[in-house]
């Protein structure tokens, strides 16, 4: 199977999230538990090892650490990513989520719809970043970068 059925935050060390960003982390774990797409790549000439795959998440050293085992724990890669590519990306969708936020809280529908589809836009231009920096080491589809773009805002909030 080429799915993630476990999901893990290291969020040690993390100032604590806001109600709002804890909220869109639950939904972010829970959308990608139900349904998500990952694959490993061949390497080295050997078959990638079968999933269902658990999938630990970090930063660590100032780098993005996804941390790969079976179902059944055992350790099958970790790889480390730049944070580089992704901060003016995280820090715009932060930016439109403060206002995506206080939108909701005062402002008339046809407003915030057209905020949210802004948040969207750059949603999906992250989630785009992560499948070139996943390029050569695991294969995702869009619904899942999206949803794992999610949880490395919530690890970048820290």
């Amino acid at each position: 199977m080429t799915r993630i059925c476990h999901i893990e935050i290291d969020d040690s060390g993390l100032a604590a999230p806001t109600p709002e960003i804890e909220q869109e982390r639950k939904v972010a774990i829970f959308d990608l538990l139900e349904e998500n797409s990952f694959t490993l790549p061949a390497r080295d000439g050997k078959a990638a090892p079968d999933g269902p795959y658990r999938l630990g998440l970090a930063i660590r050293e100032g780098r993005l650490v996804f941390d790969i085992s079976t179902e059944s724990m055992e350790k099958v890669g970790e790889f480390h990513l730049s944070l580089g590519p992704f901060r003016q990306v995280v820090k715009d969708y932060f930016q439109i989520c403060e206002s995506y936020f206080e939108a909701v809280k005062r402002l008339p529908p046809s407003q915030i719809e057209a905020i949210d589809m802004g948040r969207r836009g750059i949603h999906n231009e992250g989630a785009r970043v992560l499948q070139e920096r996943l390029e050569g080491k695991a294969d995702v589809d869009i619904d899942t970068a999206r949803r794992l773009f999610t949880l490395i805002c919530v690890l970048h909030w820290g």
